[in-house]
C-alpha cells in the first residue's frame, strides 16, 4: 500500500516564523538546501522524514501537529460543500487531499464561492427577509469569515494567548483587573443600563456591568475592556495579519479576539492545563477552581494546542434548539457541518431535555473513529428581573477521541472496549456514508439509490453499498 505524501508548508513556514529565522538559516538548521526548503514551503515538495526529524530535534516540534492541521479541516470542508446537489459527480477524496495539499488558497477560493452561492439561494428562498438584510460583500458573511479565521488558526492566537497568561499570573484575577482599571484611569460599576449586558460610558471613563449576569460573566466582561484598551495594538496587529475582507468581518474579529484573552487571562494556559490533568479535566471543579461558567471552561479546554504544549485534542460546539451551531471547534478527526443543523442521533441534542445535567454518549463516526462525547444545556436568562427575561437556550457539547479517554473523568465507568455501546453518529446526511439510518433527512449524495414500490423500510429508498 503506497504511503500519502505529507505537505506542510504552512506548517514549516509557521516553525520557521516562530523561530525568527530566515528561510538560508532555517534550511542549514535542518540540512537542507535553500531552494529544497522553498518548494516544501509552497507545497511544491512532500516534507521527508529526514526533514521531520530534524524539525523535532532541532526546534523541538510536535509531530503530532501533521497529523490534523488545515489539511484534514479543509478536505472536510470540500466534501461538504461538494456534496451540494449541484455537482452531480463525485470527486474522489484522494483528489480532495492533494487541493487541500496543494493548492489550499484554491481551496479556500472554491469555499468562499461555494458560501456566496448557498447563501444567494437562501436569500432568493425568502426575498421578503432578504430585502431588509444588511449588503454582503462577496466571498463569505462577516461572521463565516470570523469563523473560518478561528477555525483554520486551530482556535488558538499565541501572542494574544501569551499575553494574557502574562497578565492573568501576575496576582488574583480580580487583583489584576482592578490594578488594570487603575492604570488605565477607568471605573466600573454595577448598574442596569436599560437591558445591556454592559456599557462603556466613554465621557466618564466607567465600565457599567448587568446586575443580573453571573460573578462569572462581569469578570469576563471587565477583561474584555482591558483588552481592547491595554492591549489595543496587540489586537489591532493580529487583525493587520488576518486581512479580512471587510471592515464588518474586523470588527467582529475584534469582538473574537478581546473575548480569547478574556479567556485566556482568567485561565492562564499552563495553570490552566496542569489544572485540567489533575482534575482529569472535571468542567465543574475547573469552573470554582478559576471563576469562570462552564461554557467558558469547555470552551478553553479546545483551545489548550500551544506547541510543544499541547493538552488533550478536544471538539468543542454550542448549539441552539434549532440544532444550528452557533460555536464550533475541533483538534480531533471530527468536523462539524458547516450549513444546516448537527446530527440528530448526537446527544448534545437531548441535553435540552434535561437541564443541568451532564450527558454522556460514545460515539462512533463512520470512518470508524470513536469518541467520548460529552453535553450539557447551559441557558440562562438575559438581564431584566429573571421572571420577565427572555432565555437564552443553548447546548455544549465537550469530546475527545476514545484514546484520550482514560484522561477525562466522565469516562469513568462506561466500558469503552465494548464495541456495541459506540452510537453512530454522522457530520451531515448528504455526506454520510450510512446505510441504516432511521434518522436519515436526506439522501447521501455519493450513493445511488434503489426506490422499491412493492416494499418500504424505515427510509422511503434503499442505499446502495
Amino acid at each position: 500500500m503506497a504511503t500519502q505524501k505529507l505537505y506542510a508548508g504552512a506548517k514549516l513556514r509557521e516553525t520557521r516564523v516562530r523561530a525568527d529565522l530566515t528561510q538560508k538559516a532555517f534550511a542549514e538548521r535542518l540540512g537542507i538546501s535553500l531552494p529544497y526548503l522553498n518548494q516544501m514551503e509552497h507545497n511544491h515538495r512532500p516534507v521527508s522524514s529526514a526533514v521531520i526529524l530534524a524539525l523535532v530535534q532541532e526546534f523541538d516540534f510536535d509531530v503530532s501537529e501533521l497529523a490534523l492541521g488545515d489539511g484534514e479541516r479543509m478536505v472536510s470542508d470540500l466534501r461538504e460543500a461538494l456534496a451540494d446537489p449541484i455537482f452531480t459527480d463525485q470527486v474522489p477524496l484522494a483528489d480532495l487531499r492533494l487541493i487541500a495539499s496543494n493548492g489550499p488558497a484554491f481551496a479556500r477560493a472554491f469555499l468562499a464561492l461555494h458560501r456566496a452561492y448557498a447563501q444567494a439561494n437562501e436569500r432568493l428562498a425568502s426575498l421578503d427577509e432578504a430585502l431588509g438584510q444588511q449588503e454582503v460583500r462577496a466571498g463569505s458573511l462577516p461572521w463565516e469569515e470570523v469563523r473560518d479565521f478561528f477555525h483554520y488558526c486551530d482556535n488558538y492566537i499565541d501572542a494574544v494567548d501569551r499575553a494574557a497568561e502574562r497578565f492573568g499570573s501576575r496576582e488574583t484575577i480580580d487583583q489584576a483587573i482592578a490594578s488594570a482599571f487603575k492604570s488605565l484611569g477607568i471605573g466600573m460599576a454595577t448598574a442596569d443600563r436599560d437591558g445591556a449586558l454592559w456599557e462603556f460610558d466613554e465621557a466618564t471613563g466607567t465600565l457599567f456591568l448587568s446586575p443580573h449576569a453571573s460573578a462569572a460573566t462581569r469578570r469576563f466582561q471587565a477583561l474584555h475592556r482591558i483588552a481592547l484598551l491595554q492591549y489595543g495594538d496587540l489586537i489591532e496587529a493580529t487583525l493587520d495579519l488576518a486581512r479580512f475582507q471587510s471592515d464588518t468581518a474586523r470588527s467582529i474579529a475584534k469582538v473574537g479576539l478581546a473575548n480569547y484573552f478574556a479567556g485566556a487571562a482568567l485561565m492562564p494556559y499552563e495553570r490552566f492545563l496542569e489544572a485540567a490533568r489533575q482534575t482529569r479535566h472535571d468542567i465543574e471543579q475547573l469552573s470554582v477552581q478559576f471563576g469562570a461558567s462552564l461554557e467558558q471552561i469547555a470552551h478553553r479546554l479546545s483551545t489548550l494546542q500551544r506547541p510543544g504544549a499541547k493538552g488533550v485534542p478536544f471538539f468543542f460546539v454550542r448549539v441552539d434548539q434549532a440544532g444550528t451551531i452557533t460555536k464550533r471547534h475541533s483538534a480531533t478527526r471530527l468536523q462539524f457541518a458547516r450549513y444546516g443543523g448537527a446530527c440528530p442521533l448526537w446527544n448534545v441534542h437531548r441535553a435540552f431535555e434535561t437541564p443541568g445535567q451532564f450527558l454522556r454518549q460514545l460515539a462512533e463516526t463512520p470512518d470508524g473513529a470513536r469518541y467520548l462525547c460529552l453535553a450539557r444545556e447551559v441557558s440562562s436568562p438575559v438581564g431584566g428581573p429573571a421572571f420577565r427575561a427572555p432565555v437564552r437556550r443553548f447546548a455544549i457539547a465537550l469530546g475527545c477521541e476514545i484514546g484520550h479517554a482514560s484522561e477525562v473523568v466522565y469516562s469513568d465507568g462506561l466500558d469503552l472496549a465494548d464495541g456495541s455501546v459506540f452510537e453512530p453518529i454522522g457530520i451531515s446526511c448528504r455526506i454520510c456514508e450510512r446505510r441504516a439510518c432511521h434518522q436519515r433527512s436526506v439522501p447521501p449524495l455519493e450513493r445511488t439509490l434503489t426506490v422499491s414500490h412493492t416494499r418500504r423500510e424505515v427510509l422511503p429508498y434503499e442505499v446502495a453499498g
